[in-house]
């Protein structure tokens, strides 16, 4: 029996049974995750049951089997795409890496983000977490590529979860937990893990998983909870939205300080990121007006596991800007392909007034930067300046702090052109 059918069996069975033949490994919670928290990891851990929409296109669509919402049950929408299905050679797909994509707010189940990473040799896995479904995607047969853009209709899904607005998000915290979008988001992006986990063709043992904007906020929260990936890349997301200058603090602070604390407490990634033990890839600009900075640095802090930083100046906010960074491919390669890694920036030191960063890079760096600002107020309209910085001896020089700088990052590239950076740092003018 094909390991795909065992898959669904097994979903099946844990329902009536209580039991499947199928092996299938538990998500092994840390300690450090609060005992309150609303989800029931053992359960996720099962491969959901799902039926195919289509399942001969070149991108794929089907729908699996989501948290109860308003007293019935939810299906979630996506799409799945593999090497073999994009290329019409099913011999391609064997021993699979797996990639889960999480989109961000009005996003949903990107075809061109799928097939982005099929054509980078992995089983890809994006589903809509607004309550949606698509279009099967029309593939030019020739090139291999998508015809009429990324907007493919939308359609309400018949038995959807909640919608993905402001009243889902925020002030359905009021009411329970299956009324809440964080709730049925986290559940269904991990639901789809254990989905494509169960697919014969995937190597269970490699799966990444990466999201944009909200999508890196659940992101956060799905790597946090569920260990079973090897790799995670949350793209502008991160926590700490109920404080400094984030756009999301005004709806959190709304819901008044009980209700507040709640949400904090249950859907803040603050909550959850001690707990993490994925190899994280933070990526991320200088102005977000979403994800700011501080908020970001904290959230990089919180994390245990390794975790390699990409703070560009000036980078865009979009689900394109989001997943067009080379830098997400080969840190995910790294870890589910045995690929070079990302260059790696110690935390900056400050040796005789210099500021030095130690390093390691399994491909030699050729640049270095130091980035800076002398601007107070909001991060988001505070203008940058750059200089050059010195490689040597697995080291970079960025000579003296600039004077009356308040925020200072280092960023290096290597010969690929891989762009990396270290934790920005801040400091107050007296």
């Amino acid at each position: 029996m094909m390991k795909r059918e065992l898959g669904i069996i097994c979903a099946l069975a844990l329902s009536s049974a209580g039991h499947c033949l199928a092996a299938v490994t538990q998500i092994t919670p840390a300690p450090e995750l609060p005992t309150s928290m609303p989800w029931n990891l053992k359960e996720l851990s099962q491969p959901p049951a799902f039926r195919w929409l289509d399942d001969q296109s070149p991108i794929r669509s089907l729908a699996y089997s989501g948290y109860e919402y308003k007293g019935r049950a939810t299906e979630v929408f996506a799409y799945y795409a593999t090497p073999g299905s994009i290329s019409g050679d099913a011999s391609k797909d064997k021993n699979l890496p797996a990639v889960v994509l999480i989109h961000g707010g009005g996003g949903t189940a990107f075809a061109e983000w799928v097939l982005l990473w099929a054509e980078r040799g992995y089983a890809a896995i994006a589903m809509d977490l607004g309550a949606k479904r698509l279009d099967p995607p029309n593939v030019d047969p020739a090139t291999g590529k998508l015809t009429g853009g990324r907007n493919i209709k939308r359609h309400p899904m018949e038995n959807g979860g909640p919608a993905q607005g402001h009243e889902q998000k925020f002030n359905s915290i009021g009411g329970p937990k299956n009324d809440h979008w964080p709730y049925h988001a986290v559940a269904n992006a991990i639901r789809a893990h254990s989905l494509i986990r169960s697919f014969q063709e995937v190597d269970e043992t490699r799966t990444a998983v990466t999201g944009i904007s909200w999508g890196g906020y659940t992101t956060c929260l799905v790597a946090s909870l569920d260990n079973r990936f090897k790799a995670a890349v949350p793209v502008y997301g991160c926590g700490f939205l109920h404080e400094g200058e984030s756009v999301q603090k005004k709806a959190i602070d709304a819901l008044g300080p009980e209700l507040r604390q709640k949400w904090v407490k249950h859907y803040d990634p603050s909550s959850y990121l001690p707990a993490c033990r994925v190899p994280m890839f933070f990526v991320n600009g200088n102005k977000d007006i979403h994800y700011p900075l501080d908020s970001y640095a904290r959230s990089i802090a919180a994390v245990k596991a390794d975790s390699t930083i990409r703070i560009k100046p000036s980078m865009g906010h979009s689900h394109p800007a989001g997943w067009r960074p080379a830098e997400i491919g080969l840190f995910i390669d790294s870890h589910c392909k045995g690929a070079p890694s990302l260059p790696k920036l110690n935390a900056p030191k400050t040796q005789n007034n210099r500021i030095i960063v130690r390093y390691k890079s399994a491909i030699p760096l050729k640049q270095a930067s130091l980035h800076y600002t002398h601007d107070d107020g909001l991060q988001s309209k505070r203008a940058w300046k750059n200089r050059p910085a010195t490689i040597a001896n697995e080291e970079i020089d960025a000579g003296a702090i600039p004077e009356k700088s308040t925020i200072w990052l280092i960023t290096a590239t290597d010969e690929r052109g891989a762009l990396v950076s270290s934790q920005p740092q801040f400091q107050t003018n007296n």
